[in-house]
């Protein structure tokens, strides 16, 4: 029995360390962390000087499309003396590095260096005035590196806690759909139309899918989208009394542009909701993909209804599940 126990523990110890020696796949941690939050590890006097104020303005400014200021990122400054163990964990994390004798700026991105699924962004100069100059410049790939991360992890899981039977609903009416974790519900299906949320006693995160036809490249202005946006919606989501339906507040004009995501073309839309005769609002984002072989346009859009929270949270949330849709 001890002969047994013996060469059992051995070979434990030799498969163990032929993974580590292969480069083989290593039990991480969790991250922690709450959503949002970016620990920025870098000493006090840089922080408060050109390399912090840049870091600031990037990553901290105000959300858009949101009715109330929130910033795009929780920043967390813990200087380079006080990161340990505790902190390494962490979600996000922005470590600066000043060094004299570098002589040009640096930049690296990271995944899963202490914690999984976890971004480690690195930044290394000369002095504060050079790591400042080099966040300016890579600003949209700095934030929108952290967004994909925060993202991704939304995804994950909500193929890991998927309600197939969901999207097998809205694959059979539109050929694709969102992943949706457990909790979302069917609100309601007609013809062209599904609307699909998860809701709580104060919180609503919704999820439209809705196609329309499409007749030539005028369908994807703005304005089009828009007005058959506030057609469908009109018709079919009622607000709480007699004559009232969701619509597009015009007062913030959204905002759209094209994205290319997961080999994939489409138009995002971003701005705010209400509702017509009463005084329900929100955020919403809006996916509008060109369906060219059926000759119609289909409408992926989450949306957030949460009068006594901040909203950018939860907005994410949903949105990245719109980011998940896949035609099968």
């Amino acid at each position: 029995m001890r002969t047994f126990n013996l060469l059992a523990i051995l070979a434990a110890v030799i498969l163990l360390q032929a993974c580590k020696c292969t480069g083989g796949p290593q039990l991480m941690p969790n991250v922690s962390g709450k959503a949002g939050e970016v620990v920025v590890v870098i000493n006090k006097g840089d922080w408060e000087s050109e390399a912090g104020a840049a870091l600031r303005t990037v990553l901290a400014a105000d959300e858009e499309f949101l009715p109330q200021k929130e910033p795009m990122f929780n920043l967390i400054n813990i200087p380079e003396n006080a990161f340990t163990s505790i902190f390494q964990t962490h979600r996000n994390l922005i470590l600066v590095r000043i060094i004299p004798e570098q002589e040009e700026p640096k930049i690296v991105y990271q995944e899963n260096v202490w914690a999984a699924p976890q971004i480690v962004i690195t930044m290394s100069a000369k002095d504060g005035h050079s790591i400042a100059s080099i966040i300016q410049k890579e600003h949209d790939r700095l934030s929108g590196a952290i967004l994909m991360a925060e993202r991704n992890r939304n995804i994950q899981n909500a193929k890991r806690y998927e309600d197939r039977s969901l999207r097998e609903t809205v694959v059979d009416e539109f050929g694709g759909s969102p992943y949706f974790p457990k909790g979302y519900n069917l609100r309601k299906r007609t013809e062209n139309f599904i609307w699909i949320s998860y809701e709580t006693t104060y919180t609503n995160q919704g999820i439209f899918i809705y196609s329309f036809p499409y007749r030539d490249s005028t369908d994807l202005s703005k304005e089009s989208l828009v007005y058959m946006r506030n057609e469908i919606l009109g018709r079919n989501v009622p607000g709480p009394v007699d004559k009232s339906y969701m619509t597009t507040n015009l007062l913030v004009e959204p905002g759209m542009r094209w994205v290319r995501y997961n080999k994939r073309d489409f138009i995002e839309m971003k701005g705010l909701w209400e509702v017509q005769n009463d005084f329900m609002g929100g955020p919403f984002v809006s996916h509008f993909f060109l369906d060219k072989d059926n000759g119609k346009i289909i409408a992926v859009e989450a949306f957030v209804y949460a009068p006594r929270y901040d909203k950018r949270n939860y907005l994410r949330q949903v949105e990245s599940l719109i980011y998940s849709f896949e035609f099968f």
